[in-house]
């Protein structure tokens, strides 16, 4: 009964316990178990089978942490059963240096065992995919398959099958102390039936199993002690066969490890493996030389275990505890950051209340989102033909292009510029004049000086658009601050500049924000396209709006493209209840406090900060870095979103994750790795699901719009950190699985391997707002 077994245990606990004076303090109890187990948590382990002469019925498929914790409790002993353990995970603990950890054990004893760490990734039975896992490899079993059977000799057979689980633990069965004696005297008995010992002696003791157990590392007088009378030839004929047999025994076990070694070496990339490796149980230290023959490309040192069933159960406790006190201290920092269902359902409710208040003309003023019409009525039909200059400004880059549409074909030429800080928080005369030199110098390049050709202008700051070229500004973000412009028509300014530069060639006709040429330039491959989206060092959407909901523009026939500027969302307060203590400080260390909100929670000029303060913090709760003070991470903007995107690409090596995080004087750990991949995650996971919630209140309402039970739209997508982060498609999806997760209709047929959103999406190349802003302008 499997009651008995763990009753006893119990007993015995009690027992130990009695000699203590406070027998109601609470105690955490690690329990080795060297029994092959399925392992699912530190404290769940299903029994997969006994050895070792175990028989005990009734437990193989249980819970034995269960097993255990019930039988205490029985018991009423106030211990808790915090972590259960292999004994060669034990053995592992127990092994490390301070200047370097163990990351393999053995167990050479009765039986064989080994673990190793591995690279979680590569562990298909469980979800984590960051890290390492220590995988008790369980090798006794090696062989039950038959895979030994060219090296399985008549007297392992033999062995075998007079056990108690014939067929089973073959490699155990060729390793483990519990057998070689056993080998030993099959091959005894052959050689005395041959008459090649004992010549004088009766031989027939030999056959009586287990007889021969000690004799290993005994010659004449173990021999006398079983009646034998061995001569000189005798006693150096046993020895021989003694040491053939545990000669065999090291070197398979050298093969294993070997085996194990080299998969560490490759799965982390390594030329040169240098591991700790610590020993239990009969340690064949005359055989290491068979590893260093098989795995060529590691170092080792062996480590003899100090307790490691006692001690390293201690050890493996304490860690279990610790890292439940670590994650309890990360889960309080990141809960605030994990936004559930009806969460993001809310924010989908106020960003559609904010649209309509923007849209009405006598509340328009009350909204924090603006839903400026652009006087763009319509998106391409493809017959679009022409020769055009494109300019798209939206950042401390801009580009200037040419852009050539054929019947067949786009043909574009650009080239990007640099502004200089100086000049983007300087005066807005000495904006307007660099970006006009670039022109020049761009058309002078191209051989276009003497051709007067139609300029889009992509333009991408909020404005008041009172015209198709003519749009006053209203507010610089991104860290744009040159004077003498906000309140001016952007157009003219450019306008002025040329004038100034005596640069006549110049025909400004169209003025539209990034999102509208992102919306444009997909719209001349897909009719579908009504909806632009810019995810990158801000964040902006547009749509094709019914004219007659548009109140700050008469008429009311067709369309208009409306642009949200959504970035400002929450501008008006609607968004405090996510604003978590990570994105107030942000907010308070920008050039424009309390503004743009939303944008500070999305966009890839900000994330890199919240990433900093959330690791500030945990190196405060002293979760991170062990506590120690990074003066280096006290530097504004010093972990750029970038590092974001590299972080969490799928299958990164935490090797490469270390490498970022120390050339930015981070002395990271490997444990300290794995969590700050987790910061990146949940911080870029909730920026993708924020802007899923806002796409999904605009599609929703486009099909209320138009009376459809389901739409069909193809939202064009654009912006450096939703093409460079690696998730940063599939996350939108996977915060809001498909927009319909919120009660919208739409059709999810993506026109792009890219899907974010239930919409259809096009993802934009390098040129997307340039193109865009062309097909603004071009001729139908």
């Amino acid at each position: 009964m499997p009651l008995q077994l763990f009753s006893f245990i119990a007993k015995c606990l009690r027992q130990f316990l009695a000699g203590f004076s406070s027998p109601q303090r609470h105690f955490p109890l690690g329990f080795v178990f060297p029994f092959s187990c399925k392992q699912t948590r530190l404290d769940k382990a299903e029994l997969i089978s006994w050895s070792k002469g175990f028989k005990c019925t009734g437990v193989e498929g249980k819970d034995v942490v269960q097993l255990l914790q019930s039988a205490i409790n029985k018991e009423e002993l106030y211990v808790d059963v915090v972590a259960l353990m292999n004994d060669t995970v034990g053995t592992m603990m127990t092994s490390s240096r301070d200047d370097k950890a163990c990351e393999v054990a053995i167990i050479v004893d009765a039986g064989t065992n080994s673990c190793f760490m591995a690279e979680a990734q590569l562990i298909e039975t469980v979800e984590e995919t960051s890290g390492r896992m220590c995988v008790n490899t369980e090798w006794g079993c090696f062989g039950d398959d038959t895979t030994l059977s060219g090296i399985v000799t008549v007297y392992d057979q033999c062995v075998d099958k007079e056990s108690s689980n014939p067929g089973k633990k073959r490699f155990e069965k060729l390793v483990g102390g519990f057998y070689l004696g056993e080998i030993v005297r099959h091959v005894l008995i052959t050689l005395a039936a041959e008459k090649a010992i004992f010549t004088g002696s009766k031989a027939g003791i030999l056959r009586n199993k287990d007889v021969h157990e000690d004799g290993m590392a005994k010659t004449r007088s173990t021999l006398e002690t079983l009646g034998l009378r061995p001569n000189e030839r005798d006693c150096c004929w046993v020895k021989h066969v003694c040491w053939e047999v545990v000669s065999r025994s090291a070197a398979l076990c050298a093969a294993g490890l070997a085996a194990i070694l080299t998969h560490m070496c490759q799965s982390r990339e390594l030329e040169q493996l240098s591991v700790n490796i610590g020993v239990d149980g009969e340690l064949y230290r005359d055989h290491t030389i068979v590893t260093e023959l098989l795995a060529p490309g590691c170092t080792i040192t062996l480590l003899p275990s100090v307790d490691g069933t006692g001690r390293g159960a201690a050890i493996v406790t304490a860690l279990a505890l610790r890292l439940a006190e670590q994650r309890r201290e990360v889960e309080q920092l990141l809960s605030p950051l994990r936004l559930s269902r009806s969460d993001l359902q809310r924010v989908q409710a106020l960003m559609r209340q904010e649209m309509e208040l923007g849209l009405g003309k006598e509340t328009s003023a009350r909204s924090s989102v603006r839903m400026l019409p652009t006087y763009v009525r319509a998106t391409p039909d493809g017959t679009e033909r022409g020769e055009f200059l494109a300019l798209d400004l939206g950042g401390t880059n801009f580009r200037v292009l040419v852009v050539r549409v054929a019947e067949n074909s786009i043909r574009m030429a650009s080239e990007i510029y640099v502004i200089p800080t100086s000049i983007i928080q300087g005066t807005g005369v000495a904006l307007f004049n660099h970006i006009v030199e670039c022109i020049m110098d761009f058309q002078l390049k191209q051989d276009l000086m003497e051709q007067i050709l139609p300029l889009g202008f992509t333009f991408s700051f909020p404005c008041q658009q009172l015209g198709l070229d003519k749009a006053v500004l209203l507010n610089w973000t991104k860290g744009f601050s040159a004077s003498g412009c906000v309140g001016q028509d952007v157009v003219q300014l450019l306008r002025d500049a040329a004038q100034r530069k005596e640069h006549f060639a110049l025909n400004v006709v169209a003025v539209v924000n990034d999102t509208v040429g992102t919306m444009m330039s997909c719209g001349y491959d897909d009719p579908k396209c009504e909806i632009g989206l810019i995810v990158g060092t801000g964040t902006n959407a547009c749509y094709m709006e019914e004219m007659r909901n548009v109140g700050t523009v008469e008429g009311n026939d067709g369309h208009m493209c409306i642009n949200m500027e959504w970035g400002a969302f929450g501008d008006n307060g609607c968004l405090d209840h996510i604003f978590t203590t990570f994105d107030q400080m942000v907010d308070e260390n920008t050039i424009n406090p309390g503004k743009q909100r939303f944008e500070k929670l999305i966009s890839g000029m900000y994330l890199g900060e919240i990433v900093r303060y959330i690791l500030l913090a945990m190196v405060e709760k002293q979760v991170l870095f062990r506590g120690k003070p990074c003066p280096k991470l006290q530097t504004k903007d010093i972990f750029q979103t970038k590092f974001l995107s590299t972080i969490e690409i799928d299958g990164l090596a935490l090797r490469k994750v270390l490498a970022i995080l120390w050339d930015l004087d981070l002395h990271a750990s490997f444990e300290d790795s794995v969590l700050v991949r987790e910061v990146c995650q949940t911080v870029s996971l909730r920026a993708a699901q924020l802007c899923a919630a806002g796409m999904a209140a605009v599609v929703e309402k486009m099909r209320e719009n138009r009376g459809l039970d389901q739409l069909d739209v193809t939202v064009g997508v654009d912006g450096t950190l939703y093409k460079m982060h690696p998730q940063g498609s599939a996350r939108g999806g996977r915060g809001l699985p498909q927009s319909r997760a919120l009660g919208t209709a739409t059709t999810a047929t993506a026109i792009t391997p890219i899907k974010c959103f239930s919409p259809h999406l096009c993802l934009l190349g390098a040129h997307g707002e340039g193109l865009g802003a062309a097909h603004g302008h071009s001729p139908t």
